[in-house]
């Protein structure tokens, strides 16, 4: 027991935030009993058997209903859960010792400013990474019931929650933190600015992941719908022209809209009048553009170098800071 005791730093850094540690272990025993208990109820109901051995939930199972309610929202919490690592731990990590002085009482007991920092960054993303690891392996308890079996998770809280890129934003935060933190020396300012940072980063990664890999097209004739095959993530679609070109289908439907003989009471003039205007216009084909499911693990991947790459940088420039400032 004496070799896993914490000493020095590390036990002065985890007794700083042992109420942030009570908060997450509560928060991951309140999530277990949640969806726990939400997989109980759900399981008092009896599912539907359908065609090809398929079986679906039930129509009465409002255990089902409210377990897929709860999973929205849980991933959409994992999703915003960088962010108050961030806010609320990296932020003041650092900043809240300058502000208050108490970084002098530490570097005066034979500790270097580079072994103080690394022993704050060490407690802080290690306690951050076992409470996201805790949480998404709840997340995932759920996860198993609500999805589609081998279906990958497109939308981004499940993404996140399902995959690697969290634990990649919870290391920016915290480097991030540790970073401001020096530069700032208020608190406030500090955990602001740092949920600023990584919010930004967040939203510029989460906007362009898709455009990291190259999309494939399938093509299918004009008059039937179509849809992204081996449940794909569809990024795109519309009408091709015999030449290849993009055709705007509003335009047929502006002529549709627009024909005043629309109302005599057949209701199969619309669809007429959409598919001359299709003719007329020389559209052949549709198209959609679409992620395989193939594209799932490598977005993750190339996600979180990124992150981790501006993470490391963050943490050099934090060391060089502290060096520059405590030699």
């Amino acid at each position: 027991m004496s070799i896993l005791a914490l000493k020095g730093s590390s036990w002065v850094t985890v007794r700083q935030y042992r109420r942030t540690l009570w908060l997450a272990a509560a928060a991951v025993a309140v999530s277990l009993a949640v969806i726990g208990g939400l997989r109980i109820w759900d399981a008092q109901t009896p599912d539907v058997w359908v065609q090809d051995g398929y079986r679906i939930p039930a129509d009465e199972n409002r255990g089902f209903r409210t377990l897929m309610w709860a999973m929205e929202y849980a991933g959409g919490a994992l999703l915003l859960l960088p962010l108050f690592v961030a806010a609320f731990v990296a932020g003041p990590l650092v900043a809240r010792e300058y502000e208050s002085g108490t970084y002098r009482l530490s570097l005066t007991q034979s500790v270097s400013p580079a072994v103080w920092l690394r022993t704050k960054l060490v407690a802080a993303g290690t306690a951050a990474l076992l409470t996201t690891l805790a949480l998404t392996g709840v997340f995932r308890i759920g996860w198993a019931r609500v999805s589609s079996p081998g279906s990958p998770a497109w939308d981004p809280g499940p993404y996140a929650a399902t995959g690697i890129v969290l634990f990649a934003y919870l290391l920016a935060a915290v480097a991030f933190g540790a970073l401001l933190g020096q530069l700032i020396h208020r608190t406030l300012l500090a955990m602001a600015a740092t949920g600023l940072v990584l919010g930004v980063v967040m939203l510029v990664l989460g906007t362009l992941r898709w455009s990291f890999l190259p999309t494939r097209r399938a093509t299918g004739p004009a008059s039937e719908p179509l849809w992204a095959p081996h449940d794909g993530l569809t990024t795109g679609s519309g009408m091709l022209t015999s030449t290849g070109a993009r055709f705007d289908e509003d335009i047929c439907w502006r002529e549709v809209n627009e024909t005043t003989t629309l109302d005599v009471g057949d209701p199969d003039l619309w669809e007429r009048v959409h598919d001359q205007c299709l003719a007329r216009n020389d559209v052949t084909s549709r198209f959609v553009d679409y992620h395989p499911p193939s594209h799932y693990w490598p977005t993750q991947f190339l996600e979180s170098g990124i992150v981790l790459a501006l993470a490391a940088l963050a943490l050099f420039a934090a060391f060089r800071v502290l060096r520059a400032r405590h030699p």
